[in-house]
């Protein structure tokens, strides 16, 4: 049978998945509600 607690102590996360992690959370990406924002400008000006 598997000892999960043993095993929990064993893991080591994979160092790919550190650095996807840090590349998501960094990311300065526009979010949907400042997407929309810009359009209702654009549309608006013209």
């Amino acid at each position: 049978m598997i000892d999960f607690e043993d095993e929990l102590k064993k893991f080591q996360p994979i160092l790919e998945v550190d650095d996807a992690e840090d590349a998501i959370y960094n990311i300065d990406a526009p979010d949907l509600t400042e997407l929309i924002g810009k359009i209702v400008e654009e549309v608006s000006d013209k």
